[in-house]
C-alpha cells in the first residue's frame, strides 16, 4: 500500500469525526484502569478487592453482550454509541467526585463499574459494526490501523499521566479526566451518521440471537479463535491486571508500572507504522503468532520484575497484540456479512470475555495461596501453549484476505 492509500479513510468527513471521537475517548480509557486500580488499593489494599471491582464491570458486560449485539444490528448504531457515551460521562464523573472527596467506598466503585459494563455491552458491538459502514471494504485494514495508531499513540502517554496523577494528587483526578473525555467524545461523534440497515427477514430478538448463534457455530475460524481467547483473556484480564499492580507496587513501583504499560503502547504504535504499508495476507496466522509474545512479560513479572527488561518485553508484546487486533478486525469485517457483524462481534466478545470475571475473582486468592510469582509464571506457560494450539487449526492459519463483499440477506435502507 502507498501512503496515500493508507490514509484514504480520513478523506471521508464522517470517518474523520469518528476517528476524532475515538481518539479522545481512548485517552481517558487508557488512564482509567490505573486510576481505578490504585483507587481501590487506597480503599482496601488487597488484590482480591481489586478483582471484585474489575469483575463488577466484566460480569454485566458479558451477561448483556448478546442483547447488545442484537440492538446494535437492529437499531441505529450511532445512537446506541451516544447513549453509552452519556452513561459513561455520568458514571465516571460520580466515581471521580467520590474518590476526590474521600467518600468512596468499595461498594460504590463496584456499582459504578457494573453500570459501565452494562453500557459497554451495547457500545462495543455497535462501534465495531460501524467501521465497514464508514469506509469501503478495500480500506478496512487502513481504517483499523489508523484507529489502532491513535490508541497506541495515546496509550504511550495515558498510563504514565495516570500514574503520575495518582502519585501527585490521587487517583480521583485521573477518573475525572476520563469523564471529561467521554463528554468530548460524545460531542465529536454528533456529525457521524450512517444509513440504518434492516434485514428484510428479521424474526425478532430471539430469532436474531438464534441466527447469530448459527452463524457463529458454523464458522470454524471464528469459534476456534474465540474459544482460545476465552482462556487467554482470563490470563490477560484476570491475572495480569489483578496481580500486576500489587507486584509492581512492591518491586518496580507505581510509576514503573505506568512505564511498563506505556512501553506496550509504544510497541503497538510502532507496528502500526508497518501495518500501514504491509497488507496481512493471512491475518489470523500473523495475529496468533503476535499474541504469543505476551507470555514473556508474564514470565518476567513472575520470575524477575526488573524495570528495563519488563519495558522491553512489553514493547515487543504490544507490537504482537496489535498485529492480532488489526488482523482480527479485518478478518471479521471482510468475512462476516454486514447485517450480521454486530451479533458476530457480540458472540466473539461473549466467548472471549465470559471467563474474565472468574480470573479476576480467583487471581487474588490463588496468588495469596500459591504465591503471586507462581501464578504469573504458570500463566505465561499456559498463554503460549494456547496460542500454538489455536494455530493448529487450518481454518485459522489459512484464512486469507477477502476483497469482495460477503453475500448476505437482502436489505433495505431507511
Amino acid at each position: 500500500m502507498t501512503w496515500r492509500e493508507s490514509l484514504a479513510p480520513l478523506a471521508d468527513r464522517r470517518f474523520r469525526y469518528f476517528f476524532g471521537s475515538r481518539a479522545v475517548n481512548i485517552l481517558g480509557t487508557m488512564m482509567a484502569p490505573i486510576a481505578l486500580a490504585f483507587a481501590v488499593l487506597a480503599i482496601e489494599d488487597s488484590a482480591a478487592a481489586l478483582g471484585q471491582v474489575l469483575a463488577a464491570r466484566s460480569i454485566p458486560m458479558v451477561l448483556f453482550l448478546l442483547l447488545g449485539g442484537v440492538l446494535a444490528d437492529r437499531l441505529r448504531r450511532w445512537r446506541v454509541i451516544q447513549v453509552s457515551n452519556l452513561v459513561s460521562v455520568l458514571s465516571q464523573g460520580v466515581a471521580a467526585w467520590l474518590v476526590i472527596t474521600g467518600q468512596a467506598e468499595l461498594w460504590h466503585l463496584i456499582v459504578i463499574e457494573a453500570i459501565n459494563g452494562t453500557s459497554s455491552s451495547a457500545s462495543f458491538p455497535a462501534m465495531q459494526g460501524m467501521i465497514p459502514q464508514l469506509v469501503p471494504r478495500a480500506q478496512l485494514q487502513s481504517a483499523n490501523v489508523l484507529l489502532s495508531m491513535a490508541r497506541g499513540s495515546l496509550f504511550v502517554v495515558g498510563p504514565t499521566i495516570a500514574a503520575l496523577l495518582v502519585v501527585a494528587v490521587g487517583p480521583g483526578w485521573a477518573l475525572g479526566i476520563d469523564a471529561l473525555t467521554w463528554l468530548v467524545a460524545m460531542v465529536l461523534f454528533l456529525p457521524v451518521r450512517v444509513p440504518h440497515r434492516v434485514s428484510a427477514a428479521s424474526t425478532g430478538i430471539v430469532g436474531d440471537l438464534r441466527e447469530g448463534w448459527t452463524y457463529f457455530r458454523t464458522t470454524t475460524w471464528l469459534w476456534v479463535v474465540v474459544l482460545a481467547f476465552g482462556l487467554l483473556n482470563v490470563i490477560m484480564g484476570g491475572v495480569w491486571h489483578t496481580l500486576g499492580p500489587p507486584v509492581a507496587k512492591d518491586t518496580i513501583g507505581i510509576a514503573g508500572w505506568g512505564y511498563v504499560l506505556s512501553a506496550q503502547a509504544i510497541g503497538m504504535l510502532a507496528i502500526t507504522l508497518v501495518l500501514l504499508r504491509v497488507s496481512l495476507r493471512f491475518p489470523l496466522r500473523a495475529g496468533m503468532l503476535g499474541c504469543m509474545l505476551f507470555a514473556a512479560p508474564l514470565l518476567l513479572l513472575g520470575l524477575e520484575p526488573v524495570l528495563l527488561p519488563m519495558v522491553v518485553a512489553m514493547f515487543v508484546a504490544g507490537a504482537g497484540i496489535e498485529v492480532f487486533g488489526v488482523g482480527w478486525n479485518v478478518a471479521m469485517q471482510e468475512h462476516v456479512p454486514e447485517e450480521m457483524l454486530s451479533r458476530a462481534y457480540s458472540y466473539d466478545a461473549l466467548g472471549s470475555f465470559v471467563a474474565i470475571p472468574l480470573g479476576q475473582l480467583l487471581a487474588g486468592p490463588l496468588g495469596e495461596w500459591l504465591g503471586l510469582s507462581t501464578v504469573l509464571v504458570a500463566s505465561g506457560v499456559i498463554y503460549s501453549t494456547v496460542c500454538l494450539l489455536t494455530l493448529a487449526s487450518p481454518a485459522v492459519r489459512n484464512l486469507e484476505r477477502l476483497r469482495e463483499p460477503v453475500p448476505g440477506p437482502s436489505e433495505a435502507r431507511t
